[in-house]
């Protein structure tokens, strides 16, 4: 068990953790929670021993295994499979020390390294590397790639995959879900319901949260408060806590409102009665749920945009690609004012492609593809994190947008996506990835788009932040495309989904379980993983069993015969030696009996020898025999 008992934990001058305890139990599925610099990601730290508390005391398992997340990646020409059994140091110590015993030609080392090896799971390694890799992503081909040839984001899919497949008994994972697409979130979410130690896990995904664990430690005030159950849960019970203490949530009742006034505007038109009851049913969840984010910093709203033209984008028969390469074919789709698509399939099948064929930032290969006159259109991916000015301010990015208002108005506009005082005067570059990403949205909002493309917009927001784009969202008019981890923000925000599989992107009839069901139903029989395997003769087969069955009869029924024998001739013995344990039989007058038992003690021991010997041997000759039926098979 972790025990954290009234710690305090500072980083610099900053006090993070103050007179905190919690309990961690064996065997425990953990989130911990909180914004963003609280001190999630020390806490791990010193749990892998990497600081020290300021005081207090952390206690944790000596003989525990602690694993987590490297989060550089080495530019090696190791194979990918071989960098992911790398990350088990153990395991590979074992197989140099064999090659050395090798070398030495020490049999008796030899021997035991083996049994090591075995116990170390030296002998399917290879076996469960490829399965996690191929979990989350990588195709076959991809296996025996140098680590060079990766991006950052699959580079970390590797370390991902050299903890996961390290024993441990307490895994730490900090936003594993940050570089993965959904297929990938939902194996991962898999392999953790599975897993049989101790997990903490850092997310800002809901969803992958809620799947995942049992219970929730969240960072409040410099303490950690512990809840019971999963997300969703701590949900319900801190805002009913933050009830109980009248904590005002007057900016939530405004959001409301706002739907409510949606909801009343639309909901008699026909056109619109899709999107009205879609708003009614999440108005009807967050009622429950807002108080728990009452204290969140972010808070802004889409303005109406300019001009609503109908449609917005028309296509027919568009084929769309790279070059020569062909990515969608016979795309047909219209985007109009309150369309609210979620973009589903998996990696690398074109839903980037066709999203970035909607920005405008390449254009069709071969069909119609109709633009309106007045779209604005806006655009977030995590690419565009890398056009930010470096030596611009926050502020600065909005005066280049609109340099007519007040600085007082745009800075007041900045505070709702957390850029408070000084921080909207500091410049982009030492700022963190959730920052930037939180200034692309910003400014994206402020120029009132039509149409919203989203390319996983989440990834490096907080749970806060991702509550309060959820809730924009919910109010904006126009049309939205959305490609997304986050099934949390999909459910709540996509009346619709389109598939993007197979050369072809066309409307998915189900919902986000029922893709779930979906994705686990293709991975075993995934198009880069399956191999042509030959056809089997059921008749042949049928036959060879029978040979065998017929081989192996008469050893099992002397395996039968000499079980029973030994059960028989065990109960005799142990009838001898409880006579031999009276201490009268040892007198002189008992002589005689003593030594009958003495020489029946000996032949029963010769015998049960004799039938475990035989017993053996029949189990040798069962286990040769299977083993060449096996190889003819």
């Amino acid at each position: 068990m972790i025990t954290l008992s009234d710690i305090t934990l500072m980083r610099g001058s900053k006090v993070l953790l103050e007179n905190a305890s919690v309990q961690l139990f064996p065997g425990h599925k953990t989130a911990l929670i909180g914004s963003n610099g609280c001190g999630k990601s020390s806490l791990f730290a010193l749990l892998r021993q990497e600081l020290s508390v300021d005081a207090g005391e952390c206690q944790v398992p000596a003989q525990w295994r602690i694993v987590s997340v490297a989060q550089e990646t080495p530019a090696v020409a190791r194979s990918a499979i071989d960098y992911v059994i790398d990350g088990d140091a153990h395991l590979r110590g074992l197989q140099q020390a064999l090659i050395d015993a090798e070398a030495k030609q020490d049999g008796d080392a030899m021997g035991r390294i083996h049994g090591m090896l075995e116990h170390a799971g030296a002998y399917d390694v290879e076996a469960r590397a490829a399965t996690i890799l191929a979990g989350l992503g990588f195709t076959t081909a991809q296996l025996t790639s140098p680590v060079t040839d990766f991006s950052g984001g699959w580079r970390m899919r590797l370390n991902l995959a050299q903890a996961l497949l390290c024993p441990s008994d307490l895994l730490l994972l900090d936003e594993p879900t940050n570089h993965l697409d959904l297929d990938a979130v939902i194996w991962l979410e898999k392999w953790l319901q599975r897993y049989a130690g101790t997990l903490l896990l850092i997310s800002h995904d809901k969803a992958f949260i809620d799947n995942t664990v049992e219970q929730i430690v969240s960072v409040e005030q410099q303490k950690l408060v512990t809840y019971t159950g999963n997300y969703s849960a701590f949900e319900r019970q801190r805002a009913e806590r933050l009830r109980l203490q009248n904590i005002e949530f007057q900016k939530q009742q405004d959001k409301i409102a706002h739907l409510e006034s949606f909801i009343n505007r639309f909901k008699a038109k026909a056109s619109k009665a899709k999107q009205a009851q879609s708003r009614i049913k999440q108005l009807e969840k967050m009622e429950q749920l807002l108080p728990a984010h009452a204290a969140s910093e972010f808070s802004f709203e889409f303005a109406p945009p300019a001009g609503l033209p109908n449609p917005l984008i028309q296509m027919r028969d568009v084929k769309l690609g790279y070059g020569e390469q062909v990515i969608l074919s016979n795309v047909k789709l219209n985007l109009v004012p309150g369309s609210r698509i979620g973009l589903l399939g998996r990696n690398g099948q074109g839903k980037s492609t066709l999203i970035k064929l909607l920005a405008g930032v390449h254009g069709p290969m071969e069909g119609s593809f109709t633009a309106a006159k007045g779209l604005n259109v806006g655009y977030f991916a995590q690419h565009q994190l890398e056009y930010l000015d470096p030596e611009a301010s926050a502020l600065l990015h909005l005066q280049r947008l609109d340099s007519k208002t007040t600085e007082q108005a745009l800075r007041d506009f900045l505070g709702g996506f957390g850029f408070h005082g000084d921080q909207a005067l500091a410049p982009v570059a030492p700022m963190s990835g959730g920052e930037k990403a939180r200034l692309v949205l910003a400014l994206i909002v402020y120029q009132k788009p039509n149409l919203l493309l989203l390319d996983e917009p989440t990834n490096h927001l907080d749970l806060e932040m991702r509550h309060a784009l959820n809730m924009a969202l919910q109010g904006f008019s126009g049309a939205m495309v959305l490609v997304s981890h986050d099934r949390f923000l999909l459910s709540s925000v996509c009346e619709d989904f389109y598939l993007v599989d197979s050369g072809s992107a066309e409307p998915f009839n189900g919902d986000l379980d029922d893709y779930r069901q979906w994705i686990l139903a293709q991975q075993p029989n995934d198009k880069d993983n399956k191999e042509e395997k030959p056809k089997i003769d059921r008749k042949a087969e049928k036959r060879r069993e029978a040979e065998f069955r017929q081989s192996v009869a008469p050893l099992k029924k002397a395996i039968e015969k000499h079980e029973k024998a030994m059960e028989k001739v065990s109960l005799a013995l142990s009838e001898v030696e409880t006579e031999l344990a009276d201490p009268a039989l040892y007198d002189d007058t008992n002589k005689a009996r003593l030594l009958a038992l003495l020489e029946k003690q000996t032949t029963l021991k010769q015998q049960m020898d004799d039938h475990e010997a035989a017993w053996l041997e029949a189990q040798e000759t069962i286990e040769l025999t299977r083993a060449e039926y096996e190889s003819e098979r």
